[in-house]
């Protein structure tokens, strides 16, 4: 019997409340409306990170982002190492399996041949090694000297004036049409860089928000864009018999910028880069705003439609359970990330009773509906900095109300297994 294929689509700083089945009044996005539809919309996933490299580390290895040695955004420049062949991505590992495997986008996990896609695994990559391009030019301008980052493999190409979202949705369907003449399975990841600065969009997308002021124009229509590249994967999931047996996961990196390379200039009618709907923080904060994200899995041919799961997961969860629906035997101890199947599939709890962050100073856990954070001084909403801030999540999502004082015992508790668990990891792998 053929194993499942496995697709996974990353966003790049998508917030919470940036599509239209999350609650945007804004932002339409039909064709992940309808895998929503197809599939379960999970309510209560979280990145490993509030920033881009190390949340990819630990999607692509199941690994807590520290143990990657990826906890930091990397370089860009030409030459920049990243990710050690010496972690196992998922790539590989399905390579191994039999698995044709190709990856269309944004890698950021090393701009070097040797930390690069193909040395993890990818037969075929299309892409940008760096952090973020221009979408018409292909030019990484965020470091010094700028530098074109468009390749094919390890051969650099030039598509300028292409649209790059369009350039990677099309780069994805043509791979899933020639795997229409192959016997074996096949593992596709699209990392999208939008809607991640610089903000541009083709008038044609422009056009379909042209009620909106320009900065929540430019964002919607980047978002829309890749929306339609999402639908043209699963029409061709679709046209080529595959849509059925085909385990699509949705996502994004880290919650929406807050950064002034959006177009924000500190006023508050042009305060937009995107929503984290209800949740506090932003980008590179470890409250729910920087690290709770859109999450759908479909798995027609598994997962009844319209699901949906309250239940915690997180981005290294993803390689496990891709391992459980291929049915391959692994050791847990391979892994931070747990199965995360019974969940998906039969209304199960999560299996994490406990899960941890760390990022630039900040620390937070959390443990059922109690969410403790460390230093988490990163608050681009009110600039507050709490030094310990304990929410209950059920009460209050936002994470407004700090209950350190009225619950010190819990508070403790988790503080001290936060930090337990923290010097555990001080020692990469």
């Amino acid at each position: 019997m053929k194993k499942p294929n496995f697709i996974i689509i990353y966003c790049d700083d998508l917030g919470y409340g940036d599509l239209s089945c999350y609650g945007s009044e804004h932002v339409k996005t039909p064709h992940l409306d309808q895998l929503a539809d197809d599939g379960i919309k999970l309510m209560n996933w979280y990145s490993n990170s509030p920033v881009c490299s190390p949340s990819r580390a630990a999607l692509l290895t199941g690994k807590y982002p520290l143990r990657t040695g990826v906890d930091r955004i990397l370089s860009g420049k030409r030459g920049s190492i990243g990710l050690s062949t010496a972690h196992e991505t998922l790539a590989t590992k399905l390579k191994s399996l039999g698995y044709n495997t190709a990856m269309f986008g944004k890698w950021h996990l090393g701009a070097s041949l040797e930390t690069g896609p193909n040395a993890h695994g990818f037969d075929e990559f299309f892409g940008f090694r760096a952090g973020c391009v221009d979408y018409y030019s292909h030019i990484f301008y965020y470091e010094s000297p700028p530098v074109h980052d468009l390749w094919n493999n390890d051969q650099e190409v030039w598509n300028n004036g292409e649209y790059l979202t369009e350039l990677i949705s099309d780069k994805a369907v043509q791979f899933i049409e020639k795997q229409a003449h192959q016997e074996q399975p096949f593992f596709m990841y699209v990392p999208y860089n939008a809607p991640h600065y610089p903000m541009h969009a083709p008038e044609k997308y422009m056009a379909r928000f042209s009620h909106l002021p320009w900065d929540r124009q430019v964002m919607a229509a980047m978002i829309a864009a890749m929306d339609d590249g999402v639908g043209q994967i699963v029409d061709a999931l679709k046209q080529t018999g595959n849509y059925d047996d085909t385990v699509i996961f949705f996502s994004s990196d880290n919650g929406p910028s807050a950064e002034v390379r959006n177009w924000l200039d500190g006023t508050e009618d042009r305060y937009y880069g995107g929503s984290a709907g209800i949740f506090r923080g932003h980008k590179a904060s470890l409250f729910d705003g920087g690290i709770r994200e859109p999450a759908i899995l479909s798995y027609p041919a598994v997962i009844p439609k319209g699901q949906v799961s309250e239940e915690l997961g997180v981005m290294m969860d993803i390689f496990p359970t891709f391992l459980s629906f291929a049915k391959e035997v692994y050791s847990e101890d391979s892994f931070d990330g747990k199965d995360v199947v019974e969940m998906l599939t039969a209304g199960g709890s999560s299996p994490h009773t406990q899960v941890y962050w760390e990022y630039n100073g900040q620390l937070a856990i959390r443990q059922g509906k109690w969410k403790l954070v460390l230093n988490g001084n990163i608050d681009f909403d009110t600039k507050a900095e709490d030094s310990i801030h304990l929410s209950d999540l059920e009460k209050d999502p936002a994470e407004h109300t700090n209950l350190s004082e009225q619950y010190p015992e819990l508070m403790n508790q988790l503080k001290d297994d936060l930090i337990h668990w923290y010097e555990g990891l001080n020692v990469i792998d």
